[in-house]
């Protein structure tokens, strides 16, 4: 059985999670950096793209195969893809491309208005019986993702937001995807082994070992476009909230002021193109109030990063679908993304999603105060 997935986005991070799974099926050793080889009935072989939307002209109208290399993409796990008939479709631009990002390429102008590109896309989701739609929308496209949240209720399409624009953690738009029994997993991507993963593994062992963070920060610079995107920070206000609630969640004891926690995006260095440095620093205190602190430095190639954790989101939602289950997945959606509806600590929200795999699943409908901390 395959997964019909749609794509939103045909960027860096569409790349490493296409061409990863080209790499993947080339190896005949021991396929390290998957979190499940299956889900459910599901291998991550069975991930098929099928439609790709962007708003770039030299990827719009051109074959997935190739666009996947186009600029200002850096991603090459491997030399080239195989032919597989998808051509890139225009997407509606609104605001998803940043006054510092379209100097970087050339932005298509929409070649009709939004509603009847709206109504084409809408179609051509259901012509192609669409499994998932995935978005890899570039931070700070409100309008933008809120559009292909609504293709996506519109088709009855499962909806994977890897973006900090909040989808399944708004109670308003969870509830519409509730109300139409359509599985939704969000929001903003945790990368495999990233800042924010590490950052909240941190916080929360302070806690479970009676000590108390006082302060803590964490700074991020890279070289692709999500970074030169970051550089308007006027998008910056919901990646902000997300990465700083995702670690604040992970405290309960003894909360962290506002004042004395710092996280996000910091600068945009052209050469390091893909690579991520994050620079983290957590102060505290122990027995008898001494002081201590942790200081790290992470180098990590960002996205690929996220393809590990996509590969099993597309999976998830699609088996949420063939249960008939809607609305927000609570455990996959804390255990995946930086800002899911409910933040549960990691190790809970890796049992929920072992458990929801088995069929044992959880919806909006049970959260409780006693065991999870709303974001």
């Amino acid at each position: 059985m395959k997964i019909r997935t749609a794509i939103v986005g045909v960027g860096n991070c569409f790349a490493g999670l296409y061409q990863g799974i080209e790499y993947y099926k080339k190896m005949d050793t021991e396929r390290i950096g998957l979190m499940h080889e299956n889900i459910g009935p599901y291998s991550w072989k069975d991930i098929e793209f099928v439609l790709a939307y962007d708003v770039s002209k030299n990827k719009v109208g051109k074959p997935l195969h190739e666009a996947v290399y186009a600029k200002p993409n850096y991603v090459k796990i491997v030399d080239s893809m195989p032919e597989n008939g998808v051509i890139v479709q225009e997407a509606p631009v609104l605001d998803g491309v940043g006054k510092w990002v379209k100097d970087m390429f050339e932005p298509m102008e929409n070649t009709a208005p939004i509603e009847v590109l709206r109504e084409k896309i809408i179609n051509e989701i259901k012509e192609n019986n669409i499994d998932v739609l995935i978005n890899y929308l570039p931070v700070g496209s409100q309008k933008a993702v809120e559009f292909w949240a609504d293709v996506a209720l519109e088709s009855g399409t499962a909806f994977v937001n890897c973006m900090p624009i909040f989808i399944a953690s708004n109670p308003e738009w969870e509830n519409k995807f509730r109300e139409k029994n359509i599985p939704i997993i969000g929001d903003d991507i945790k990368s495999q082994v990233g800042a924010t993963i590490i950052h909240r593994v941190l916080a929360k062992l302070f806690e479970d070992r009676g000590a108390i963070l006082d302060r803590s920060y964490q700074l991020n610079f890279g070289g692709n476009t999500d970074f030169l995107n970051m550089l308007e920070r006027e998008r910056l206000k919901s990646k902000k909230i997300s990465k700083t609630e995702s670690v604040k969640s992970q405290l309960k004891k003894h909360p962290i002021k506002d004042e004395n926690i710092h996280i996000g995006p910091s600068d945009y260095v052209p050469f390091m193109k893909n690579n991520k440095v994050a620079y983290i620093r957590l102060e505290g205190r122990m027995w008898a109030d001494v002081p201590f602190n942790i200081e790290l430095r992470l180098d990590v190639d960002d996205k690929p990063n996220s393809a590990g954790v996509a590969v099993d989101a597309i999976r998830l939602a699609k088996l949420a679908k063939d249960r008939n289950i809607g609305g927000a997945l609570l455990g996959p959606s804390a255990y995946l993304m930086k800002h899911p509806p409910v933040q549960y600590p990691d190790p809970e929200a890796k049992q929920m999603t072992e458990e929801f795999i088995k069929g044992e699943h959880q919806t909006h409908q049970n959260q409780t105060e006693e065991t999870s901390e709303t974001v």
